[in-house]
């Protein structure tokens, strides 16, 4: 496995003293946690797939490059420490030249049971960009020739995000707080509803709010990217509607492939990309199932890419797997009231899988998705589009 020359083993945390100034965590592998998978390849193919990834920008529109204890029965104490690890050099085995990162979000619960607290998500944010500040690996991203940037320099971009707004209650001032603490995504909401509108998990949508209308209009000046991933139906349309900027829907799937709150019905899908929207799609365990692949895997997930490619066109499609390095499924399950796993997974049977093969976490999730391109014959033209194409031309027009 290729690691990037410019990675020089630092890891999270390492300018303190751990068990003295911090906590220690037994933490689970960043790579070979569970046996890794590769879609074969021919020797051609190999070829091909080695000279994509050396000359073309690849972005994750959406992951959680953490590291989490191997031990998942400290996972709430490992969360309340509000010290979450970044998996450096999972990352440095990767394709990745720019990875978007969701922080602790829908975990961090650092001083509170229901989470999402604005004091929070500041320590939270501040703690990992002090990390970040100790190592010249990872490049904060806060502008598109920050991805150029570490494409050129074998580096990868990292642009924090905020996965859902409710910890800016009524303050719109707190958006612009956001953007200059380097976030440059932000959701509307995370599966409950908040000032700015509902969430996917509500029984009734009642759209964007009057101060929802506002934060959008707020985000579209600052130069903030709206994320609505878990947003309800009615109120995503309305925010891409109220949106004088293409909106991003960074991990979803299709609903017509498997009826699930969690996953997009078509009408959203095409109202996003005529907008000139991008659509990242969903890999976090047991979401882009299928009638045909109803064992979650690469197979399930690309499922969705092609459908969604189809619907809309390769203009409009990208990769926001959503993985993370550690047991995932152990994660859900524990989290289950707060990862918006509960009660959107629809009511048809599936296979409960221990880890989604061949998409156990951003690195092996990297090399599969271009892996399967190549081996299913998409053109150069088609694969650079999908890996960084779209989303660069839509922040292009957002980030300021």
């Amino acid at each position: 496995m290729t690691i990037k020359s410019k990675f020089k083993n630092y890891k999270s945390y390492q300018y303190l003293e751990e068990g003295k100034d911090y906590r220690a965590f037994l933490m689970a592998p960043e790579i070979d946690r569970v046996p890794e998978y590769l879609i074969p390849l021919s020797l051609d193919e190999e070829k091909r797939a080695k000279r994509i990834a050396k000359d073309f920008i690849y972005i994750s529109l959406h992951d959680h490059p953490s590291i989490f204890p191997a031990d998942l029965s400290k996972i709430f104490e490992y969360s309340r420490e509000g010290r979450e690890r970044t998996a450096y050099n999972g990352l440095a085995h990767s394709d990745l030249d720019c990875i978007f990162d969701n922080l602790m979000d829908g975990t961090c619960t650092i001083t509170s049971k229901g989470g999402w607290k604005w004091e929070d998500i500041l320590f939270d944010l501040g703690m990992r960009l002090c990390d970040l500040a100790h190592q010249d690996f990872v490049i904060r991203c806060e502008r598109v020739e920050d991805i150029y940037r570490a494409h050129k320099e074998n580096r990868i971009a990292l642009v924090p995000v905020i996965e859902g707004a409710a910890p800016i209650e009524n303050e719109l001032d707190r958006i612009e707080i956001l953007y200059g603490f380097g976030v440059r995504l932000l959701g509307i909401t995370y599966s409950e509803s908040n000032a700015l509108g509902s969430g996917l998990k509500e029984k009734k949508d009642g759209g964007l709010t009057a101060f929802g209308e506002k934060a959008v209009e707020r985000m579209n000046k600052v130069g903030m990217a709206i994320d609505c991933s878990h947003v309800g139906i009615q109120t995503t349309l309305e925010v891409i509607e109220a949106s004088s900027k293409p909106i991003f829907l960074s991990h979803v799937g299709a609903k017509t492939l498997w009826n699930s709150k969690r996953l997009t019905p078509d009408e959203v899908l095409i109202a996003c990309a005529k907008k000139g929207g991008v659509i990242g799609i969903e890999a976090a365990p047991h979401t882009t199932l299928t009638e045909r692949h109803k064992e979650h895997s690469i197979e399930s997930y690309m499922e969705h890419f092609e459908y969604i490619k189809k619907l809309v066109g390769i203009e409009h499609v990208a990769f926001g797997p959503d993985t993370l390095y550690g047991d995932h499924v152990g994660l859900h399950h524990a989290y289950a009231a707060h990862l918006s796993t509960k009660g959107t997974q629809g009511v048809q049977p599936f296979e409960e899988v221990p880890y989604v093969k061949g998409m156990e976490n951003p690195t092996e999730a990297s090399k599969n998705i271009l892996r399967w391109l190549v081996k299913h014959g998409y053109s150069d033209e088609e694969i650079e589009k999908a890996l960084s194409g779209n989303i660069l031309r839509a922040l292009k027009q957002i980030w300021r």
